[in-house]
């Protein structure tokens, strides 16, 4: 029989900070830490216990989310999923929310597993940490309907058996803040190892437009010769080789680039470290049409080149 894994957080600093306890399960094959192995992850457990944040943390590893799909429609999710030739993994969330469906659980999820890969990841946190959560949140228990938080806890436990006795992962978040469960799901099912696992947009801006509120980083590159007052330049974008080649034949350009990218270079495995799996690197000029747009494609290249895996993007380059 597989073992199936309960992972729990240990606060003593002479302990791992997770262990894994085993105990029998179905006769389905043992899960392993690969993210190749759940092609779906299934998100489901205890109301209060963190699933909202464990989805986010799919989503920035690049899993296609849904969050609350009715279990009928999980095959024919997978299904979709299985023929997509854009949806790599996905993972979706499903909760008590199901009501007494939740019964026929394990027998959706046989057929799931025929379909394709898939690991259900079950959340729970002690009856304590659940019932302060709720308090701090001001929120109703889902199955409260006029009972106290603590019945509607217990009720739910009891609601929950069958996904929890088919769970390939069983995670007590009792002792997790969000950025420590953040870290742990990015660890367990990030694809690939190593110290690259970070995607970053080099994105270009007009600061006449504003700055773009997702920008972690921002680079003003207005002190570069503006293309805008060459007339044969006026209508065309960074992209445009004699646009680019006009702004790279200044000494300040290349320079620039040379320690942006040592700088980007010092402070990209920091970030990892953090566990920080997206960054949004922003170049801006005036309009955001010829000098952001032309640095911000530099940077992406030479990033690329440093093993970073990079896209980019031009919020107000002209269509």
């Amino acid at each position: 029989m597989a073992p199936k894994r309960v992972v729990k957080t240990v606060k003593n600093p002479d302990e791992q900070s997770t262990h894994a306890a085993t105990k029998s399960a179905s006769t389905k094959p043992a899960a392993s830490n690969h993210a190749e192995d759940g092609k779906l992850v299934i998100l489901t457990g205890m109301s209060g216990s963190g699933k909202g944040s464990a989805l986010k943390a799919f989503e920035d590893l690049g899993y296609y989310s849904v969050d609350n799909l009715p279990l009928e429609l999980v095959p024919r999710f997978a299904d979709l999923v299985c023929q997509s030739t854009e949806i790599e993994r996905a993972a979706l969330v499903v909760d008590v929310r199901e009501g007494i469906r939740l019964d026929r659980f394990p027998a959706i999820l046989k057929k799931v597993r025929k379909i394709l890969p898939t690991r259900v990841v079950f959340l729970e946190a002690s009856e304590d940490a659940l019932v302060r959560r709720f308090s701090e949140t001001r929120r109703p228990h889902p199955m409260g309907h006029g009972v106290s938080v603590v019945h509607g806890i217990r009720a739910e436990r009891k609601r929950l058996d069958p996904v929890r006795n088919v769970a390939d992962v069983v995670l007590d978040t009792t002792k997790f803040n969000v950025h420590e469960l953040r870290a742990h799901i990015i660890a367990q099912f990030e694809q690939g190892v190593g110290d690259r696992e970070l995607t970053i947009s080099a994105t270009s801006f007009g600061f006449k437009n504003g700055v773009p509120t997702d920008a972690d980083l921002v680079f003003d590159v207005r002190f570069l010769p503006n293309p805008h007052f060459v007339p044969e330049y006026r209508k065309l974008t960074g992209k445009h080789p004699k646009v680019a080649k006009y702004i790279r034949q200044f000494p300040q350009t290349l320079e620039f680039l040379d320690k942006a990218t040592d700088m980007l270079k010092f402070l990209l495995p920091h970030y990892i470290e953090e566990g920080k799996s997206y960054l949004t690197v922003a170049f801006g000029c005036t309009g955001g049409q010829h000098r952001s747009v032309f640095i911000a494609e530099e940077m992406k290249k030479r990033l690329q080149a440093e093993g970073y895996r990079v896209k980019s993007s031009h919020r107000d380059m002209p269509r």
